[in-house]
């Protein structure tokens, strides 16, 4: 191809490849796409399809044989070696606990729960969303190691859920999908400490000291105004190893490790304003008509300038969260999906599935233990006027949205497999239980909100 070919538009100083153009505009609605929770929601549950068909077909063996293989790292003397399932589940599922944990941090600094009047109801609402599932549970299963199962209902799966409501499009007020995402977050929250306080086993003291260090260390870093991420990730990463000898769940240490991260940015707007003008004074200084920049030392140190101070406006907490967004929503939750939905469904014995105890408390507990609790707290919050009900939201959508939280799935199965580690034939009955509420949840307040709502103005 010749230079002309390639630089249809140097005229104009916009230089553009023949077909650049053409493959912008196909490019651009699919990026578009990839940014909405729609996308992380269906592809979620087109792995989830592909995890039962594996565990329901020859390539079963196969499939399990895979999840069980085992692998991990060596240098010398020292190794760490878990199965590809637990890889999944306890490492790379911590790098999605690290998003939450932005998320989090996010949320309750600048967020729709950094405002008080606007964050007690999805909080309340929450917390009702966790309590009446968690004892519906555990009237249905008050002992026995059946018992342990009582956290599995509590959980909200963010992209689901979301993914539902955005599938509604201007039939539902904006303000209504901030509760729902607002609720999620406050959900994830609960199950975290849900995870550290009950899901822990025997706790090994000295790698639990060595993780209380690398906790100090990671304040140590953000009260020093450190803003670069890798000194975090590094000590992150140690402290992810100690928690995992500790007994402490290791997925943990993702969220501890997010929550360490500034959120306050180099320059203000203001200050990197007459910073960029400096620059690009600068850069036009160094600017020789007709010379590339590919040859040009000081017009390349400038844009590297610009690069650099580009970073230093946005705070390292949403840098790091758009950078892990992407990657959490499709590759590490749809892996997860794939290790961890694969049930093998036996029509023989479906009928004691569907009546054990376990199924009718996981199912029970997220379909009608979140609405009623959800829906419950809600009412009560407004009566007492403790809260006011989102901008353009009625109280029937609320219902619909309580619906929709009832869709577990992940961190549902995350909780399912800490609750009835060593428990397979419990753990199955759990995860058959999920499936079924979160497809009931999801069909019923798509429904129900398509029913109730009419289209808003966007």
């Amino acid at each position: 191809m010749s230079q002309h070919e390639q630089e249809t538009n140097s005229d104009s100083g916009i230089f553009v490849a023949r077909w650049e153009n053409r493959f912008g505009k196909i490019l651009s609605p699919f990026e578009e796409f990839l940014h909405r929770q729609t996308a992380g929601g269906l592809l979620l549950m087109a792995t989830a399809v592909i995890a039962l068909i594996l565990a329901n077909s020859a390539l079963a063996d196969t499939y399990h044989q895979l999840l069980s293989t085992y692998t991990g790292v060596v240098f010398g003397d020292w190794s760490l070696k878990m199965s590809l399932h637990h890889w999944i589940n306890d490492a790379l599922m911590a790098v999605f606990f690290f998003v939450v944990g932005l998320e989090l941090k996010r949320e309750f600094l600048v967020g729709e729960l950094a405002n008080p009047r606007n964050a007690v109801l999805p909080i309340v609402a929450a917390i009702g969303g966790m309590v009446v599932p968690a004892l519906v549970y555990f009237v249905l299963n008050p002992s026995g190691p059946a018992a342990a199962g009582w956290g599995i209902p509590m959980a909200t799966d963010i992209a689901f859920a979301i993914g539902a409501m955005a599938l509604l499009g201007t039939r539902v007020p904006k303000a209504l999908v901030t509760f729902l995402v607002a609720l999620a977050i406050v959900d994830d929250l609960g199950a975290v400490m849900v995870i550290a306080v009950f899901y822990t086993e025997t706790i090994a003291m000295g790698p639990l000291a060595a993780a209380a260090g690398c906790v100090a260390i990671l304040i140590a870093l953000n009260l020093s105004g450190v803003r670069n991420a890798i000194p975090y990730f590094i000590v992150a990463l140690a402290l992810w190893y100690a928690m995992l000898l500790s007994g402490v769940h290791a997925t943990l240490a993702g969220v501890i490790g997010a929550l360490a991260v500034p959120a306050i940015p180099r320059y203000d707007p203001k200050r990197f304003s007459a910073h960029v003008r400096g620059l690009m004074d600068d850069f036009d200084k160094a600017h020789v008509p007709g010379q590339s920049i590919m040859t040009n030392i000081n017009l390349r140190t400038q844009v590297q300038a610009l690069e650099s101070s580009v970073h230093s406006v946005e705070a390292p907490l949403q840098r790091l969260e758009h950078i892990w967004h992407l990657p959490v929503a499709f590759v590490i939750i749809p892996i997860f999906a794939l290790a961890n939905a694969g049930i093998p469904i036996e029509l023989a014995s479906l009928s004691d599935t569907l009546s054990h105890p376990v199924f009718l408390g996981v199912s029970l507990g997220l379909i009608l233990g979140k609405f009623i609790g959800i829906v419950g707290a809600c009412w009560i919050a407004l009566r007492l006027g403790v809260a006011v009900l989102p901008k353009d939201t009625r109280f029937t959508q609320i219902a619909g949205a309580s619906l929709l939280a009832g869709i577990g799935f992940t961190m549902s199965i995350f909780v399912a497999q800490l609750a009835f580690s060593g428990e397979e034939d419990l753990l199955l009955v759990a995860k058959t239980g999920i499936l079924m509420a979160s497809l009931v949840a999801g069909v019923g307040g798509y429904l129900w909100l398509y029913l109730t709502a009419k289209p808003t103005k966007s």
